[in-house]
């Protein structure tokens, strides 16, 4: 079926390609200056700090749902090994196999494409079997450290998990904005709590995947309006999942990677540093959440960390 009227009307909206440049890959991550980094710095109060990731386990949020994403599988390659002979020093090593997206990560600029493109106009035909991503790999991210903006979704509609059919819209990240007392900035990395990873907290894999609350398609024009950066969430969607439009599958994916050149993030435990803000009175902070490396890559683990 092809993309609807309306899809690709907002894609003209949000559309940043050119702005960086021809030759850009890292989209919005070009919004965060060393003046950006430099003001959310300095507004850490007490040093504490937050982690946001999910452990890296065999029993993991993927259930089969995604083709190919496994949890990872963890194996010992050497245990207490004497390398240099009988008593020297013994080591243990290991290694594991999973889908770079399997847990707390960061969906790349080619984890999507739509009409045969990727951002900055770049052909989709650039992912290849061997290579992976020739062009807008995640490698070519810089660090990705700046200020970030909680924006609690579900404490604004005063429950702690939204319920599934819940598409996150303007007027909820406009009220999350409102009980944060702040103004999200060019720069700034948003991260916006369903509260719905607290069905894989309590156990419940298959209510964590589907169906789930997410956001709506009218929200690229918020972030694209306000220069936000980066965009994650506690969800394995990111977006509300059915769509809200019949048979248009993922479209915040495409206006947010391929049109906006934005990162976005899934699967990051927000529960912790919801209930430390809510306290504080501040729902801003030094986000450290830098990606993997790996060359090529789609998309990649992240261990990111809330410094309040």
């Amino acid at each position: 079926m092809p993309l609807p009227q309306e899809f690709h009307d907002l894609a003209r909206r949000v559309n940043n390609w050119g702005r960086w440049g021809a030759d850009d890959e890292i989209g919005t991550l070009n919004l965060i200056t060393d003046e950006v980094i430099r003001a959310a710095a300095a507004g850490i109060r007490t040093g504490r700090r937050i982690p946001l990731a999910l452990p890296l386990r065999r029993d993991g949020v993927q259930t089969g749902m995604i083709p190919g994403r496994v949890n990872p599988l963890h194996t010992m390659t050497a245990i207490n090994q004497e390398l240099f002979g009988p008593h020297t020093v013994a080591t243990s090593d290991d290694a594991v196999t999973m889908g770079l997206q399997a847990a707390t990560h960061w969906d790349g600029l080619t984890h999507v494409s739509h009409s045969g493109r990727l951002y900055n106009d770049r052909p989709a035909d650039s992912i290849t079997a061997h290579a992976g991503a020739t062009l807008l790999g995640l490698e070519k991210a810089p660090p990705i450290v700046s200020r970030g903006v909680l924006l609690d979704i579900a404490r604004v509609h005063g429950t702690d998990r939204l319920p599934s059919g819940h598409a996150v819209t303007p007027e909820d990240l406009d009220a999350a904005e409102e009980l944060a007392r702040t103004t999200v900035r060019s720069g700034d990395i948003v991260l916006i709590r369903t509260g719905q990873i607290r069905h894989y907290l309590a156990g419940d894999r298959e209510a964590y995947a589907f169906p789930s609350p997410g956001l709506s398609i009218r929200t690229p024009e918020w972030f694209h309006a306000r220069d936000v950066a980066a965009v994650a969430n506690d969800t394995l969607t990111f977006e509300i999942f059915p769509p809200e439009i019949e048979d248009l599958w993922l479209p915040v994916h495409a206006l947010d990677l391929v049109e906006m050149g934005m990162l976005q993030g899934q699967n990051w435990n927000l529960e912790e540093l919801s209930e430390s803000c809510a306290a504080a009175g501040r729902f801003t902070f030094l986000l450290s959440a830098m990606a993997e490396p790996f060359v090529g890559a789609s998309g990649a683990p992240v261990a990111p960390v809330a410094i309040l």
